[in-house]
């Protein structure tokens, strides 16, 4: 009778390979197949085996326990320790003295599934299977994600999106324009069956997209893996890892938002990865306090979790090739030093603890221009790649001293050639970071003047400090009228003040206030002065006739090359080519030209001018395009096709 309700449903509802009917309780060792759940299908079977009991025994009332005792098959080896207990269960209880001589067992030995693995076509994909069976899995799965970015957009935790420009249409936001959920007042509701970014069509074809994408070139494998307990078996390896950024995202918390959709679809497709009720949230590497009992809590959390993990992964790594990890935290996010930001202080601290040495930091470009939070803002344009090798054993130890000669050795170069390569200054923070922390990390020890071991909080701020210095030497290599209008800039911006300040400013850098009337620079307003506006500055590319535009280019201040390459940068009848003329006119002051941008965006981004650090971000990112535009115009080369590297192709 049991046996009969345990066949009955093979191959339909579920794949049943071992079984056996003992006097007081019954093991069996089943797949359900897709759709079926484990407590379906025993509700099933002790359904019916009850009545037909009762039934045959002149009885009535419960007839099986309520509960049941169930686990889940990790691997192959599980597997046929699963199936060799339940045929010997018999025999250990002594009704039998070998396994196939009980009647009542799949170890009969007849023909029959029980005891042996499925076929090929019959194996889930979350067993390795290659099949049918599989196959259908993976459509599933596909399927699956489609609907899960489908929920992205159609949740009463949608708005409305009214954005323009990048090609973008008005429509509707979804959840996670940032990486949290926001609280929605008015929500926007879409119809999943029209065309819009909504809707369903549209999910296909993004997923179809990545599939198509995806590069197939031969078998590879991901594996999950707690990262300060991996051992790493397969040696040797390459790192390239985008770890957790410090209390940023909560990965796992966001994640719920998806994983109970998935689970619904996919429970039966992928049970180990989806047989808790929600994402498991203990052991992640976030420095979040409500979880760990504190802010300070949370932080050594994350040291000593990031520390294992980049031990690991130092100890895993070959002396010969890089680590690379990416980063995208804040440098001016302060925290309570007022310096750096603690995820990046945090973060650089667990570096230098595994014995890795900073080798570079470099900006990559990662983020979407038209992502919610850098829409019209100065928001990082990139991720930070920090490369890291293995400190050397013979590391130097030396003090403070001896530190900052270093930075302020060999830092200049290293800012020049960060700016040449094209890296805007709101990325300039991060970049810095990698000369600096090269320098820091150089030794295996920087000693305080109480021979304490100085801290990357302390050596974060000797190299802002040292980078202030620079910036500051720089400022000094301007032409008068241009200190002048920095340090009128740096305190009133564009707007006009009593010409007693003027003059002021004027005497310290001795020149007087009429000339700077005469440059254009400013201009008089009777008992007043100010900068002039950049739109005042004649039109693209063409200086008007008469007065201080009619000048050449290489006449010009530093401050007139800057104002007039942004605004024709921008102007509907200007662009790159037009700004690059301007450029190439310049001659040699088109290099202080570009620090000069680096400047006037780190004053504007500090008094928190968000337009008018958004120009000058803009175009000191432009700066090494306009150059190269620049030395084609000056070559007759204008037009010829270049190389990855920017090289004219020969």
């Amino acid at each position: 009778m049991v046996e009969d309700a345990l066949k009955h449903f093979d191959g339909t509802r579920y794949h049943l390979h071992a079984w056996c009917v003992m006097p007081t309780h019954v093991h069996a060792l089943i797949t359900p197949l897709h759709g079926e759940s484990l407590s379906a299908i025993l509700h099933a079977w002790k359904s019916f085996t009850a009545k037909q009991a009762n039934a045959a025994l002149g009885r009535q009332g419960t007839f099986w326990q309520e509960e049941y005792f169930d686990r889940v098959i990790r691997n192959g080896t599980h597997f046929a320790a699963q199936v060799a207990y339940i045929h010997e269960n018999p025999v250990k209880a002594g009704l039998c003295g070998k396994a196939e001589e009980w009647t009542f067992s799949s170890a009969r030995g007849e023909d029959w599934r029980a005891g042996r693995p499925p076929s090929q076509d019959d194996k889930p994909l979350h067993e390795g299977g290659t099949g049918a069976a599989a196959y259908a899995d993976a459509v599933a799965t596909y399927l699956a994600l489609i609907v899960s970015r489908l929920a992205d957009r159609c949740s009463s935790l949608c708005s409305w999106d009214i954005r323009d420009g990048q090609g973008r249409k008005s429509g509707i936001r979804n959840v996670f324009s940032r990486q949290a959920i926001a609280m929605t007042w008015d929500y926007a509701e879409a119809y999943p069956l029209s065309d819009i970014a909504a809707s369903l069509d549209s999910s296909i074809g993004r997923i179809y997209d990545v599939l198509h994408r995806v590069p197939h070139a031969g078998p590879s494998q991901a594996y999950l893996i707690d990262a300060a307990k991996n051992s790493f078996p397969v040696r040797p390896i390459v790192v390239s890892t985008d770890p957790p950024y410090y209390d940023n995202i909560g990965y796992a918390d966001l994640s719920d938002f998806f994983y109970v959709w998935l689970k619904r679809s996919l429970g039966g497709v992928w049970p180990d990865l989806f047989r808790r009720l929600t994402t498991p949230k203990t052991d992640e590497l976030v420095a979040t306090p409500y979880r760990h009992g504190g802010k300070g809590e949370a932080e050594t959390f994350f040291m000593k979790g990031m520390g294992q993990a980049l031990a690991a992964m130092r100890k895993a790594a070959t002396d010969g090739e890089p680590l690379a990890i990416y980063y995208a935290f804040k440098q001016s996010e302060l925290a309570e030093e007022g310096i750096v930001s603690a995820g990046w202080a945090s973060f650089l601290q667990a570096v230098v603890d595994a014995g890795l040495a900073v080798d570079g930091t470099w900006p990559v470009r990662t983020e979407l221009a038209n992502r919610m939070i850098a829409k019209d803002t100065n928001a990082l344009a990139s991720s930070i790649v920090l490369v890291c090798r293995k400190r050397s054993e013979a590391a130097q130890t030396v003090t403070r001293a001896e530190f900052i000669r270093a930075l302020k050795r060999e830092m200049p170069e290293a800012v020049d050639k960060i700016r040449k390569a094209g890296v805007g200054p709101v990325d300039m923070p991060q970049s810095i970071i990698g000369p600096g922390m090269g320098v820091f990390t150089r030794f295996a020890r920087v000693l305080e003047d109480d021979d304490s071991a100085m801290g990357v909080k302390t050596a974060l701020a000797l190299i802002n400090r040292v980078w202030g210095e620079i910036e500051n030497d720089l400022d000094a290599n301007f032409d008068p009228e241009t200190q002048v209008a920095l340090a009128w800039f740096a305190t009133y911006g564009f707007d006009a003040r009593a010409s007693g300040d003027l003059i002021t400013l004027a005497n310290a850098k001795n020149i007087p206030s009429n000339a700077l009337f005469a440059s254009g620079v400013f201009q008089n307003l009777h008992g007043k002065a100010s900068l002039t506006p950049r739109e005042a500055y004649g039109s693209a590319g063409v200086p008007p006739a008469g007065g201080h535009d009619a000048r050449p280019p290489e006449k010009w201040t530093i401050w007139e090359c800057v104002q007039h390459t942004a605004r024709v940068l921008r102007a509907e009848d200007g662009g790159a080519e037009a700004a690059a003329k301007l450029v190439a006119a310049m001659g040699s002051q088109a290099e202080d030209a570009r620090a000069l941008a680096y400047r006037l965006y780190e004053i504007a981004s500090q008094k928190a001018w968000a337009a008018e650090a958004l120009v000058y971000n803009e175009l000191a990112q432009e700066w090494a395009h306009l150059d190269t535009l620049a030395a084609d115009f000056a070559t007759g080369r204008r037009g010829a096709a270049r190389d990855l590297f920017g090289e004219v192709a020969r």
